[in-house]
């Protein structure tokens, strides 16, 4: 996705379960890392992957750089 002038990309944490059909279980919950303009994007570009979304959460600051710290980090570009 090409980013035009004024945008600017923001970073996405997104909890998920992976099958939508099971009541969530909060052990079960697995998340992402997501690089989009906005979180409309984010639900855009997660539409129709059977996916059941509980939450997304722009991350900033601190937050964001323990985020980046872990070994888990492993950003999508939207």
């Amino acid at each position: 996705m090409n980013v035009k002038k004024g945008e600017h990309k923001m970073i996405y944490k997104v909890y998920y379960q992976e099958n939508v059909l099971e009541v969530p279980v909060r052990e079960n919950t697995k998340s992402m890392f997501i690089e989009a303009e906005s979180e409309r994007a984010v639900r855009q570009f997660l539409k129709g992957r059977n996916l059941n979304i509980e939450y997304i959460q722009l991350l900033e600051g601190k937050h964001l750089e323990h985020e980046q710290a872990s070994e888990h980090f492993e950003l999508v570009q939207v």
